[in-house]
């Protein structure tokens, strides 16, 4: 009995003429931004109160008969919300009932390598390290590919996250991405290519993602390497002798570094690499399956991020001797 009275004053408080201004009226809080955390479940009444509880100066009994009397109380949605200063309990509903959580964000490069993809997931504002001390292949038989490198696995983009995720969700999604951009690149795959499969198609992205300084020379490189593999050259790449070195790379590639075999090392080993280098970009991936048309075998860097292409060793040796000896 006592609480239908004190519903009904409620009632006739909020229906009344006081009604547009508490309503409209900011809320004290204890400080300029505060984070309020409603988890799936969560009841009106224990919505309510953790908001009073998370520092909003308001009765919890006043502000769950709003949520109730406003007709929306079943809309609120769970998630991470920041309260600033200013907020309104009409403002608050509105939020929580649209789901205005707060975002941020991270971005993943092109080319970046899965140890500056984990640094970078590290550094990401207010995004929980789970997989902080995660070896990588747990974290790929976490994320359900068990066995799989996964070095190109994601797909560089800015991914927005609430606050408050963990690092593992951020990986997911971009796994799927990649899976979803390789999965459409090879549907356009021209018939002629020599890649076998999207997984190798991926590989040869990632060489091109690390070999291009002008977007403009990606097709014509992805040619070069696609007419290397028809002819059964060696790749002969520097970045994928680089990538298999890891650590042990100082900045400088020596000659003795290129005839160091390892399973990256494409002057020594005929034939892509093991696994991707880096992660490709949408362009890549194209530019992968969808090479330029030419008679190219050799590229050497004119210095200014584009290449210089040739299709014998004659017009390459010229073509070095010019922009990496100066003669």
């Amino acid at each position: 009995m006592r609480r239908l009275i004190y519903f009904f004053l409620v009632l006739a408080a909020l229906l009344g003429g006081g009604v547009g201004w508490w309503l409209n009226q900011s809320l004290d809080l204890n400080a300029d931004t505060i984070d309020l955390s409603v988890e799936p479940g969560t009841s009106v009444r224990a919505v309510a109160q953790s908001v009073s509880d998370a520092g909003v100066q308001v009765s919890p009994g006043l502000l769950y008969w709003w949520f109730r009397l406003s007709g929306q109380a079943r809309q609120i949605k769970a998630g991470s919300y920041e309260l600033e200063l200013g907020i309104s309990p009409r403002s608050l509903l509105r939020k929580l009932v649209r789901g205005e959580e707060a975002l941020r964000a991270v971005t993943l490069v092109e080319g970046w390598n899965f140890t500056q993809v984990r640094a970078a997931l590290l550094k990401a504002e207010q995004l929980n390290p789970e997989s902080e001390n995660l070896p990588d292949y747990l974290i790929m038989k976490v994320l359900g590919k068990p066995g799989v490198a996964p070095e190109g696995q994601f797909f560089p983009d800015t991914y927005t996250y609430a606050k408050g995720s963990n690092d593992l969700a951020v990986l997911k999604r971009a796994m799927r991405a990649m899976d979803k951009q390789l999965a459409l690149a090879w549907s356009q795959r021209r018939p002629d290519t020599p890649l076998k499969t999207p997984e190798q198609a991926l590989i040869l992205a990632s060489i091109v993602e690390k070999e291009t300084g002008r977007p403009t020379d990606r097709a014509m490189i992805a040619g070069v390497f696609a007419n290397r593999l028809r002819l059964g050259m060696m790749l002969q790449t520097d970045p994928t002798v680089i990538f298999g070195m890891g650590d042990a790379f100082d900045g400088n590639l020596r000659r003795r570094d290129l005839q160091k075999d390892t399973p990256w090392n494409t002057y020594t080993r005929v034939g892509l690499p093991p696994t991707p280098i880096a992660m490709p970009g949408k362009p890549a991936l194209l530019a992968a399956v969808q090479p330029a048309v030419t008679n190219a075998i050799y590229f050497v860097a004119r210095g200014d991020g584009s290449s210089e292409f040739s299709a014998s060793l004659e017009e390459h040796n010229r073509a070095v001797n010019k922009y990496q000896r100066g003669k």
